[in-house]
């Protein structure tokens, strides 16, 4: 997730935190927000951690029901397709853009984060998704589009928690040399300025991604607890 060490007022600060738990999955889905607790081991007053609160709510990443009773939102198939489904669309777009606007200190940029990738698996864990996530901002900044790498940049910090989810799955344990391929390949389109196939393999990429196998599983939880 994207961050920084300045921070405009308590109220920023405790949303950043609690952004991150919640994304990372330290604070898990459905559990409740011990609030004071909260304030206090942030060292503040419990008004910034309720406008904290509110802003988290209007992500759709918290529950408020009453300012006692605060909830991290469920994970849900249908969040999590809707999701893809917008990836699906923007990623593609910026590895068009990147192939017709990256200059060489972007190329540069991406070349190093292939370098520092590993499988996105179980054995890996944080350290693979962290490096994954590097290779996709730099491939985003290469766009050169402000909006696109914002909007990207969103639906990649709410498509962690399913990320995750899909290390838990006997999948992730299979090495994902694949997805270390295609990164390269990605990178190779870019630099040679192929917007079109650098666009449709970016594509396949999303389609075989880790949060596509996490809807999958997400779907098939879902279904087993209506039967």
């Amino acid at each position: 997730m994207p961050g920084t060490n300045t921070f405009l007022s308590k109220s920023d600060l405790a949303y950043a935190e609690l952004r991150g738990r919640i994304l990372t999955g330290a604070l898990p889905a459905g559990s409740r927000l011990a609030q004071y607790d909260l304030a206090e081991s942030l060292n503040m007053s419990i008004t910034p951690l309720r406008e904290a609160i509110r802003r988290l709510s209007s992500e759709g990443l918290v529950t408020v029901e009453t300012h006692r009773d605060v909830r991290v939102s469920p994970m849900s198939s249908h969040e999590a397709r809707q999701l893809f489904e917008v990836r699906l669309s923007l990623d593609p777009t910026a590895a068009e853009l990147a192939a017709t606007r990256r200059t060489a200190a972007d190329i540069t940029t991406m070349r190093a984060a292939v370098d520092r990738l590993l499988p996105v698996t179980r054995q890996w864990g944080e350290e693979a998704l962290t490096a994954h996530r590097a290779f996709h901002q730099a491939l985003y900044r290469a766009s050169h589009n402000d909006v696109l790498i914002r909007l990207l940049d969103d639906l990649w910090d709410k498509s962690d928690r399913y990320r995750r989810l899909g290390l838990e799955l006997p999948p992730g344990d299979e090495p994902r040399t694949r997805d270390l391929r295609e990164h390269r390949q990605l990178v190779d389109l870019i630099e040679e300025g192929r917007p079109a196939e650098a666009a449709r393999l970016m594509r396949d990429h999303i389609t075989n991604s880790l949060t596509a196998t996490a809807i999958s599983a997400l779907e098939d939880r879902e279904g087993a607890r209506t039967v």
